[in-house]
């Protein structure tokens, strides 16, 4: 009986402690959500800028999902993720309007290029994205397209179709891969790609490669941030993504967008509508 009054207290204890560990393993959990978003915030850099400040802020930890725009909508509509911060508003308005997201805010903008070998065989150099795809078509000249859905393939096969109504010429190629991978296989062979302009001033392997063509206004590349609709997927960490998407439009969210720089140069915009 002894040895019984000695186990009962510590079976108790025991149990109380995995309690308490499973409730602060609970707690951990929800103060941690999924954020789907693009290869071109991710390697950019931005989100090592931008998330540490958040978490200092709110106490929640992101984890981020890099794919292309059109995978990671897949990803909300399979409610793997929590929020959204994406850059296909065509898209997202979509989704939005189908009832997978709760709301779209915009959230920050840059833009597009054109980069190319310096060379630039086709001639493309200037401020008009579909004089140059006219004449990257016509010289049947090396494009490497990400061809993967991603908000960056979206506004390139737009500008194709206002260029040459989607014929884009023998050298066009597809490498279903994402940005940095995209401006790599370019460098190598000195061929033309488009690109949002925060990956290339974060992309080191230039090679040859230069800007050509920028400062059209068709080349405006807008980003908008959503909560995935716990109506679709009861799961969703509902409170926990609306404070990181209030944090990422407020004021101190906006400032810490407005501070992410590379060698001075500014990346990514506040805000803006179109």
């Amino acid at each position: 009986m002894k040895n019984h009054k000695r186990f009962w207290p510590l079976a108790l204890t025991q149990t109380a402690v995995a309690a308490i560990a499973l409730v602060a393993y609970g707690s951990a959990a929800a103060q941690a959500i999924t954020l789907a978003s693009t290869t071109s915030t991710e390697q950019s850099g931005l989100f090592t800028h931008l998330l540490p400040a958040f978490k200092q802020a709110t106490g929640i930890d992101v984890k981020v999902v890099a794919v292309g725009t059109g995978q990671a909508l897949d990803m909300a509509r399979r409610g793997d993720a929590d929020v959204l911060f994406v850059h296909d508003q065509v898209a997202e308005e979509k989704f939005v309007a189908d009832g997978w997201g709760v709301k779209r805010y915009p959230v920050m903008y840059n833009d597009f290029i054109l980069v190319g070998g310096k060379a630039d065989a086709a001639g493309t150099k200037g401020n008009d994205i579909a004089a140059a795809l006219k004449k990257i078509a016509a010289a049947n000249a090396e494009f490497i397209s990400r061809g993967d859905k991603s908000g960056t393939h979206a506004a390139e096969l737009r500008y194709w179709k206002i260029a040459t109504e989607g014929v884009k010429g023998s050298g066009y190629k597809e490498c279903g891969c994402g940005m940095g991978p995209a401006l790599n296989i370019a460098a190598s062979s000195g061929a033309y790609a488009l690109t949002d302009r925060g990956t290339w001033l974060n992309f080191k392997n230039r090679d040859n490669l230069a800007v050509l063509v920028e400062g059209d206004k068709r080349l405006f590349n807008q980003y908008g941030v959503m909560v995935v609709n716990p109506a679709k997927h009861p799961h969703v960490k509902q409170a926990e993504a609306q404070k990181f998407v209030d944090w990422v439009v407020s004021p101190a969210g906006q400032s810490a967008i407005a501070g992410y720089k590379i060698n001075g140069e500014q990346l990514f915009f506040p805000n803006a509508n179109p």
